[in-house]
């Protein structure tokens, strides 16, 4: 599996990411990831269809994962059905729906790497030392391309929702 050096610090530590850098044209890789019921799912066969926006986030109780999840949750209120957004996380099922429930978030569909990290080694999203997630966002079309893809530059750094939001809307109207 691919590891690289100096694309992100946890702290003051330079960290290792592992997996390869999604970009548009690229097909998205199939993930399963864990429902706050701890489900396993295939997320992508289960959005078929769909355009997803998948936000990768390092744990839901920071103040600015919480604040993007909030922002999601608001901008999947007012979007067509056929958009869904996905948050993941390394947080433990159980952390994700005591957040969600405390935060009332219902739009957003927040899901768990935390058991294989199989999304973050396939979206090179994994900081191997951490065992977390790297912030990054994602639009995946209805055949499966992602259209979209951005990481952030540091772990603070929030997403650029507007831009994000309209290549999730233009994907729709293809």
């Amino acid at each position: 599996m691919l590891e690289r050096k100096g694309l992100i610090t946890f702290g003051p530590n330079d960290v290792t990411v592992v997996g390869p850098d999604m970009k548009p044209g690229d097909k998205a890789p199939e993930f399963t990831a864990t429902t706050q019921d701890w489900q396993r799912v295939n997320m992508l066969e289960s959005t078929a269809g769909k355009v997803r926006v998948i936000a990768a986030v390092p744990s839901l109780d920071t103040p600015v994962c919480d604040l993007e999840t909030h922002r999601f949750n608001e901008a999947a209120a007012a979007l067509s059905d056929d958009i869904v957004i996905i948050t993941i996380s390394a947080d433990l099922p159980f952390a994700q729906k005591r957040w969600c429930g405390a935060n009332g978030v219902e739009e957003v569909v927040v899901v768990s790497d935390h058991m294989e990290m199989e999304f973050g080694k396939k979206y090179g999203c994994l900081m191997k030392e951490v065992r977390l997630l790297r912030r990054a966002v994602f639009v995946v079309d209805r055949e499966g391309t992602i259209v979209y893809a951005d990481y952030m530059p540091a772990l603070g750094k929030e997403p650029k929702y507007d831009e994000v939001l309209a290549a999730a809307k233009e994907a729709l109207s293809r």
